[in-house]
């Protein structure tokens, strides 16, 4: 399929929002299942570090606990 100009990419013969949306909507949900996780995974990991903390009894007084 070859366009003539960039009118004629983005209309892709009255299919282009169609087409485009599919595209972005596509790239949204990768973009999440990548981001959510590592975001999930880094929160668990402090977490874990500050009831490690706390067990050892290093809390840090000028931080306080979470509720």
């Amino acid at each position: 399929m070859y366009f003539d100009n960039m009118q004629a990419v983005l209309s892709m013969g009255g299919h282009g929002v169609y087409v485009w949306s599919a595209y972005a909507v596509t790239a949204v949900v990768i973009a999440a299942v990548l981001i959510v996780p590592t975001q999930r995974r880094r929160r668990l990991l402090r977490d874990l570090a500050d009831v490690q903390r706390r067990a050892r009894g290093d809390a840090n007084p000028a931080v306080p606990e979470p509720r």
